[in-house]
């Protein structure tokens, strides 16, 4: 049974919801690390791969994110709660594995590792599926504990634009600006703490009044100031040359290790598995056309990640600079390409806020998983679980901020994992990064798409789906492929391949498969 709360609130319309939900998807690994990865595996060619894996796991899995709420109308938690059998043979199955897994490490005195897994082996086996509500809980948590240190970096490069401090005209000394500014504390906490404010007084405001209208102005700001970087960009001299680096399809770099990273990419970039989707769905009307809404959703996802790499590419070769992964072509190449353009200042200033609005959509979403969760499990009132649960972000957040490069500010901490753990990562910033977005995001989707398939049913969650979406389950799948969906002749009463049992055939096989390769290759034991 689906369980509703009369007061709950709702999107006004599937625009605002839309909106929302693509700004929670749209990241700042859609600005840069999606353009470099294209330009580093194929350009064109990757992008081709990545497509069919957005249609492989993406689609398919944010599908199920938003049945499961809408039709629970709870958070990753209660909905899972709501829809798990008493008892789960499967569920039971996983935490023996993981029980036996923690007692056979104890064999070899691995005392740490096996008694994590021994205690989290006794609560699946008690818990069963609602611990999947509660990692997309914790890792939408966690994640933003250091989400939103790197997004402080944007804000305060924000302002360091518009007081003319990034007029670098070589790559070293921005990055010598760039390791001073992460480890100053003084710095690194303060931005950390004003974009955790912004995120705490937009979703202080509820879901129409604070998330929505937000996502109403700022995702059209940010594809303005995107066309306005990409004019910018390719009216520059050279510009084709990164044009092509990043577009001109190379089929010899597609191999085993592009597909995976294809795979991982396209179900991270659509903020799956943490609960954020599923947690947007919540707010859904029933009338709302899920299929649709999640083409939207993935479309404008995927537009805005590969028109980035029109806005930075043509500028880094342009310049004659070779591009870097991650942070250090956002902080480091881009300020010195930008100080050689005219008018470089406020070209960097228009970048470094595009940056920010990426990373506040994408904030917000993440704070409302861990604030619906208490609204609805623990019945606090929205304003108090907003500024309770966006303190511990800020706190934890915190201890991120100060280690980024290494432990020399946690020691204790450092000295205490080691212990019980053996080893852990080059700093507390890394540790939690890759906790969450190594483990709980790809294992959340994973488990997602099983539940989905196998506990809830195909059969239920279509029924869901249904609702504002009746021809979701009845259009021949060929028929629709050649535009004659609505020709008499194409609507026998049985039908066996249409876009539902194509779905169905996916979320019960084929993205579980591709989710667990992607999980694996991500950890490293899938070379």
């Amino acid at each position: 049974m689906s369980t509703t709360t009369a007061t709950r609130e709702q999107w006004s319309g599937p625009l605002g919801f839309i909106l929302a939900a693509a700004g929670s998807a749209v990241g700042l690994g859609n600005i840069w690390k999606f353009p470099y990865i294209v330009g580093e595996n194929g350009g064109g060619a990757f992008v081709i791969v990545y497509l069919l894996c957005i249609a492989v796991i993406g689609a398919p899995v944010m599908m199920c994110e938003f049945a499961l709420g809408r039709h629970t109308q709870r958070n990753p938690v209660g909905a899972f709660k709501a829809l798990s059998p008493k008892s789960s043979i499967l569920a039971h199955l996983v935490g023996l594995g993981v029980l036996l897994s923690g007692i056979f490490l104890l064999l070899f005195r691995c005392w740490g590792w096996g008694a994590l897994l021994i205690g989290l082996g006794l609560l699946i086996i008690r818990h069963g599926w609602v611990l999947v509500g509660v990692m997309g809980v914790v890792a939408g948590f966690t994640i933003l504990a250091f989400y939103s240190v790197v997004a402080g970096w944007t804000l305060g490069y924000v302002w360091k634009a518009i007081s003319g401090q990034l007029a670098f005209t070589e790559v070293a000394a921005a990055k010598t600006h760039f390791g001073h500014f992460i480890q100053n504390p003084a710095w690194a906490l303060g931005c950390h703490f004003t974009f955790m404010l912004l995120c705490v007084l937009i979703v202080y405001r509820g879901i129409t009044a604070g998330i929505e209208r937000w996502s109403k102005i700022l995702m059209p700001l940010l594809v303005l100031i995107i066309l306005a970087l990409i004019i910018r960009s390719l009216t520059l001299p050279n510009a084709m040359v990164g044009v092509r680096f990043y577009l001109t399809p190379d089929f010899s770099k597609i191999n085993t290790d592009s597909v995976l990273i294809a795979l991982g990419q396209a179900f991270f970039s659509l903020s799956l598995g943490m609960g954020a989707m599923m947690t947007y769905g919540s707010y859904l009307d029933r009338k709302a056309n899920l299929f649709t809404s999640t083409l939207s959703v993935v479309g404008l996802d995927t537009l805005i990640a590969l028109i980035a790499g029109l806005a930075i590419f043509p500028a880094v070769f342009a310049q004659g600079f070779n591009p870097d992964a991650g942070p250090g072509l956002v902080f480091q190449v881009l300020p010195t390409v930008f100080n050689q353009i005219p008018l470089g200042a406020f070209w960097a200033f228009l970048f470094f806020v595009l940056l920010l609005i990426a990373a506040l959509t994408s904030g917000i979403s993440l704070l409302e998983v861990a604030t619906a969760y208490f609204v609805d499990e623990r019945g606090w009132p929205r304003r108090r679980a907003v500024v309770v649960v966006g303190g511990a972000i800020f706190i934890l957040g915190s201890l991120c901020a100060i280690s980024v490069s290494d432990w020399a500010r946690l020691e204790w901490i450092h000295t205490g994992l080691v212990q019980i753990f053996g080893t852990t990562k080059a700093s507390f910033f890394d540790t939690i990064d890759n906790l969450s977005s190594n483990w709980f995001l790809p294992l959340g989707g994973l488990f997602i798409s099983l539940f989905t398939g196998w506990i809830w049913g195909t059969k239920y969650a279509l029924d869901e789906i249904r609702h504002g979406s009746s021809n979701f389950g009845d259009v021949h799948l060929i028929s629709l492929i050649a535009g004659l969906k609505d020709d008499p002749s194409h609507n026998a009463s049985v039908h066996v391949v249409t876009l539902a049992s194509l779905w169905g055939i996916f979320i019960r096989f084929i993205s579980p498969v591709a989710v667990l390769i992607a999980f694996l290759h991500t950890i490293g034991w899938l070379g």
